[in-house]
Order: structure tokens, then C-alpha cells, then sequence
């Protein structure tokens, strides 16, 4: 952070989020620490269901716990993510 910008504050909630976007400058504030998201607009039409080994699914689950999302989303997005390396 350079000495001419303000750390983030800290936000609980997305109306506080939203009031503060709507009254602050933003580029008075130190943005360094923001990383890109990618938000879910395109509508799920398909489905998939697949047997795991429960040892499997368990890691799965914890490893999206960890994330902070739900396992089938991060399901989607290891998919997604291996699409996209190709």
C-alpha cells in the first residue's frame, strides 16, 4: 500500500457495501488485496449425478468448506477450471 491510499474498511454486510460504494472515492483506497469473482449468471439447464467413494465426496466437501461455498460449486468450478485449460 503506498502512502497516498486508505485500507479498505472492513463491510458485514452487503448493504454496508453498497452505501459505501455509493458515497466513497475508491480510488483513495488501497485495492492491492482484491482478487478477481467470478458470479454464477449463466442458468444451470443440466444435470449430473455420479457415485463417489465416500472418502471422496467427504474431501470434496471439506476442501469447499474451507472455500466458504457449497460443495456442488466447487465441484462446477474444478470442471470448469479444467475445461478451461485446454
Amino acid at each position: 500500500m503506498n502512502n497516498k491510499t486508505k485500507p479498505m474498511p472492513s463491510l458485514k454486510s452487503d448493504a454496508q457495501a453498497e452505501q459505501f460504494v455509493a458515497k466513497a472515492d475508491l480510488s483513495t483506497f488501497d485495492l492491492s488485496g482484491f482478487k478477481p469473482m467470478r458470479f454464477e449468471v449463466e442458468p444451470k439447464s443440466a444435470a449430473l449425478h455420479l457415485r463417489l467413494p465416500e472418502s471422496l465426496l467427504q474431501g470434496l466437501k471439506n476442501r469447499a468448506k474451507d472455500k466458504g461455498i457449497p460443495y456442488t460449486r466447487y465441484v462446477r468450478m474444478l470442471l470448469e477450471s479444467d475445461l478451461a485449460q485446454r
